[in-house]
């Protein structure tokens, strides 16, 4: 939902367009107005208008536009409803009101002509009207659920000429290509396959980047006038943010049978390890199996003894999956393991 205000002199000119027969027009709601024809409905507006003649402009002309998404819904009376809350908001009350509904396009709208001389003579104010207008449209918008357009979305861009017609094109691409670019090259690649080109202006003669503009068919343009969010700073920021988030590197799954196994060999291997080795086997490598779901490390034999294990083969192969490596480093650790209980069993061979 949109709003447009326009203010005039002439009551006359505003009731013969919104009553025009063909905008294929409907009165909604007509209040304090004669309502014979369109000449007793801007007698009406004048007459009360002379209780402030210091007011040049005394006519309150304004449209209310919606997306056409919302036509299923928007019936006569919820259309009239939303104008009468609308006015109540803005603070347009007790005063001389005509809303009318046009069929003349794809997307639903209303007019309202009102008398911004009030029914006590007082003049109704228009004090902040546009920045108190937006934000009753988005407050009504949210209220009653309807489609809410960015600004860009709310242009028909075909009945666009230029430059307009490059600008919005650039808009566009932009918008299509920047949550996939992390950097600024990344956006200058992209775009350039489009036949957008990117320049920066510099400050002074420094290399320190403070502007970018952007061109296409001869035109160009600067971020922030394309639109507020492809400022340069604000580019900028998306690409620092973008630089700093790293992905999580996900950890493997591996079967609760699988790290089981695993587990036990662990162990039976860290027993027959005190028992072969004692206190000696602090001089060995520790390996973290915490990534298998075990628990503690396991400290390798010392290199040349027997059941030694390098820490080159505890890491995973190329083309291995997740399971065939678990399986393989508990085979491993069981073969060290029997080894390590075969040489403390073997009996010790002295020479006289």
């Amino acid at each position: 939902m949109i709003a447009k205000i326009v203010k005039g002199s002439s009551f006359k000119g505003v009731v013969n367009y919104i009553l025009d027969k063909e905008k294929d027009a409907k009165i909604l709601i007509c209040d304090g107005l004669f309502v014979e024809n369109k000449n007793t409905i801007a007698m009406s507006f004048d007459a009360q208008s002379k209780m402030n003649p210091k007011v040049t402009k005394p006519v309150g002309h304004i449209s209310l536009a919606f997306h056409k998404e919302d036509e299923h819904h928007l019936t006569d009376r919820a259309m009239a409803g939303i104008a009468l809350e609308y006015l109540k908001e803005m603070g347009i009350t007790d005063t001389q009101v005509l809303i009318v509904r046009h069929f003349d396009k794809e997307h639903p709208h209303v007019h309202i002509a009102f008398n911004r001389i009030a029914n006590n003579g007082r003049t109704i104010s228009d004090r902040n009207e546009r920045i108190r207008s937006a934000r009753i449209c988005k407050e009504l918008t949210k209220k009653y659920n309807l489609y809410f357009a960015s600004g860009k979305e709310r242009v028909k861009q075909h009945r666009l000429k230029e430059p307009d017609k490059t600008k919005y094109a650039i808009y566009d691409a932009i918008r299509g290509c920047l949550p996939r670019c992390k950097s600024w090259g990344d956006l200058e690649a992209r775009l350039q396959k489009q036949g957008i080109t990117t320049t920066f202006k510099y400050c002074g003669n420094t290399d320190q980047r403070q502007g970018v503009l952007f061109g296409m068919n001869g035109y160009t343009f600067s971020g922030s006038k394309i639109d507020r969010a492809f400022s340069f700073s604000k580019l900028d920021r998306h690409f620092s943010q973008a630089q700093r988030i790293v992905t999580p590197v996900a950890q493997p799954h591996h079967s609760a049978q699988a790290v089981g196994n695993l587990s036990a060999a662990v162990s039976h291997y860290r027993s027959a390890f005190a028992g072969l080795f004692g206190s000696h086997g602090n001089s060995g490598e520790s390996v973290d199996l915490g990534s298998f779901g075990v628990a503690g490390g396991m400290t390798l034999p010392p290199s040349g003894y027997c059941g030694s294990i390098a820490p080159e083969q505890m890491q995973r192969r190329i083309g291995e999956s997740h399971e065939e490596h678990i399986a393989r480093i508990t085979a491993l650790i069981r073969q060290a393991t029997e080894a390590m209980r075969a040489s403390r069993a073997k009996p010790k061979i002295t020479h006289n």
